[in-house]
């Protein structure tokens, strides 16, 4: 069995009583680029930190290569971690070129070989003499990586690094990273609140929520089999039915669904994301018959339609209960404010949760 590149095991970081890092455990592979996710304020940073040795967990341990590397008695200082670190503000030297930002730090026959090879990877070579100032936001993140990278360290951390970068660009710049990181065999430990970040970048993602990792899974996993209504609503938007089980069965206006293992008499919320809704017209107050798939159609009213580009997002106004329901529609579908529209729901695509 191969050895991670990375482990850490039972992690815990309190500030001023309360856990801001809670049990955490996680590996990376060598080669593989784990995503760390979560909103604002779930300990995804802080965890970063102590693992790249600036802060001290109060308990738990970190392993590069199954070797020890910090625990409550054993620390090494981060020089000595083979970690490379990346951040937002990429954190150039103003007064060195590229050439001399990359090399920082570097000794060895082969370092200006180095230099001159990253460089060509990043598609750097020719600003090589450049200052900082003189380049753009995402020429500026090429030279961090490349920077990142010269000391071919084992692990690379990666704290929202393309977050200072505009939308059209980001992608981009995310694919050139990851194929540089790919090429280095780097694992890698990206952390970012982006869902599309992660899904986009990610061999694995560890959903972080209140200093606790609540779920870990290739990105298809992890978005198509949630493990509560809040990871579910984390990835995209999500509509909620409220329901009550009884003999594993919840009726709904869209008829049943299954609650397999769900206790009689609990409340439970089912949830299905708008593309997976099924518009179908009004035929003189009637809908459409049911289906095996997708249940019985119920009626609601447009209350408002936007195009969006790729999709076309559509409210309505439930007939059943007053409760509102939002579909995205793929192209052009604009129906007018007021328009009676019936609406399935498809049963392979939703997610049945026990309310809390």
């Amino acid at each position: 069995m191969n050895t991670p590149r990375l482990e850490i095991r039972n992690i815990v970081k309190q500030f001023a009583g309360r856990r801001v890092v809670d049990d955490v455990d996680l590996t990376v592979m060598p080669g593989q680029v784990t995503c760390l996710l979560g909103p604002s304020g779930c300990g995804k940073s802080t965890t970063l930190r102590i693992i790249a040795g600036v802060e001290m967990q109060d308990s738990g341990t970190i392993h590069v290569d199954g070797e020890l590397v910090c625990d409550t008695v054993t620390r090494k200082p981060p020089e000595d971690r083979s970690i490379g670190l990346m951040f937002q503000d990429f954190a150039l030297f103003p007064h060195l070129t590229v050439r001399q930002n990359v090399a920082f730090g570097l000794a060895g026959r082969d370092r200006d070989q180095r230099v001159a090879g990253l460089l060509a990877k990043v598609g750097m070579s020719r600003y090589r003499d450049d200052y900082p100032h003189q380049l753009s936001g995402g020429e500026q993140q090429r030279v961090a990586l490349a920077r990142a990278l010269a000391p071919r360290p084992k692990i690379m951390l990666m704290d929202e690094p393309f977050s200072g970068l505009d939308d059209r660009l980001r992608d981009d710049i995310r694919d050139e990273t990851l194929d540089v990181l790919k090429s280095e065999g780097t694992a890698v430990l990206l952390v970012t609140h982006e869902p599309g970040e992660a899904m986009r970048m990610a061999d694995e993602i560890a959903l972080m929520r209140d200093g606790r990792i609540v779920q870990r899974g290739a990105p298809y996993n992890i978005y198509n089999a949630p493990t509560d209504l809040d990871a579910a609503s984390f990835f995209s938007d999500i509509n909620v039915i409220r329901g009550k089980v009884e003999g594993a069965l919840t009726d709904t206006p869209f008829g049943q669904f299954l609650a397999p293992g769900v206790a009689d008499g609990t409340e439970v919320d089912i949830v299905i994301r708008p593309q997976h809704l099924k518009i179908d017209f009004d035929r003189q107050g009637r809908g459409p018959n049911p289906t095996a798939q997708d249940g019985t159609a119920a009626r609601g009213v447009v209350q408002r339609a936007r195009f969006m580009g790729a999709v076309s997002l559509v409210e309505f106004r439930m007939d059943f209960d007053g409760s509102m329901l939002r579909a995205s529609v793929p192209s052009v579908f604009l129906p007018q404010a007021g328009t009676a529209l019936w609406i399935m729901i498809r049963r392979d695509r939703c997610f049945v949760f026990p309310r809390r």
